[in-house]
């Protein structure tokens, strides 16, 4: 029972991480640039969830305001601060990411307070049983709904013409536009994507943690950009199986090696073990 107990919490924290991940692969399969900025999102839509979860009491409100307002501060993001970037080399574009993720946190603290914001009255904090195991309604609405987005991802891109445009433009931007591919609407849109989804998981992170603090993207957002080399860059399936298989691994190191490393540590230490073996990722070609 401890063991399935495990799973379930690790699934949750890789559903967590998966959100995070997939929009940075859909940037990185675009323009090549590790979208370092992307974990300001994430915070801010934290932010947002808390906030409007507190006036207003409903916490799907709160996620339909932080989901399109990300999104569109992250069309924003790639307007400004990447466009004008996009004929010098990846790195240039890699440090101005680094310098807006380190302003926004600057920002955060000091719009919000150095010490966070919490819940006044935290919603879906009651046990539910999952096949004998206790949990949260929060941990159960967090995998739901994680997986919803994620199904509703999958079929944006599968089974619809902007998809189709999308997966075109990453195999060959020049042959897309030939034959009338708006590449530029396509970013847009995939910015767009993205950063809804990284805003989702900062409001299922303030609530499971009942906090949300200015860093609370640092950590998160390392992991991200290794789960997305490890699933291989620009691969959204191995970018998926990556970020469940790392929170599966950090529920179970955590009890089995809490002694010796933590959680953090855990996590970077199989990364490190996986890419020795297999540099180009999981999913990667070489």
């Amino acid at each position: 029972m401890l063991a399935f107990e495990l799973l379930l919490q690790g699934l949750v924290q890789g559903s967590i991480y998966a959100l995070i991940a997939v929009g940075l692969t859909l940037v990185y399969g675009l323009l090549r640039i590790l979208h370092v900025a992307h974990a300001g999102l994430f915070t801010l839509g934290g932010y947002i969830g808390v906030i409007v979860t507190n006036a207003t009491g409903s916490l799907l409100l709160a996620l339909l305001v932080a989901m399109p307002a990300m999104g569109l501060l992250g069309i924003g993001i790639y307007r400004t601060c990447y466009q004008p970037l996009l004929s010098r080399p990846p790195y240039v574009a890699l440090i101005a990411s680094i310098g807006l993720f380190i302003m926004m946190e600057e920002l955060f603290r000091l719009i919000f307070g150095p010490y966070g914001l919490s819940f006044t009255a935290p919603p879906l904090q009651d046990p539910v049983a999952v096949f004998g195991v206790n949990l949260k309604e929060a941990e159960l609405a967090t995998m739901i709904g994680a997986l919803v987005l994620i199904g509703g991802l999958a079929l944006l891109t599968l089974r619809t013409r902007i998809g189709t445009a999308s997966r075109a433009t990453v195999t060959d931007p020049k042959m897309a536009e030939a034959f009338g591919v708006n590449i530029g609407r396509i970013r847009d849109i995939n910015f767009f994507v993205g950063s809804a989804l990284a805003a989702a998981a900062g409001v299922m992170v303030a609530l499971l943690n009942n906090l949300v603090e200015p860093t609370m993207g640092s950590v998160p957002s390392y992991k991200a950009l290794a789960i997305i080399v490890l699933g291989g860059l620009g691969d959204l399936r191995g970018t998926l199986i990556a970020a469940l298989a790392l929170g599966v691994i950090e529920a179970y190191g955590t009890i089995y090696l809490g002694n010796l490393l933590d959680r953090d540590a855990i996590a970077f230490a199989f990364l490190i073990a996986v890419l020795m073996l297999r540099p180009q990722g999981l999913f990667g070609r070489g």
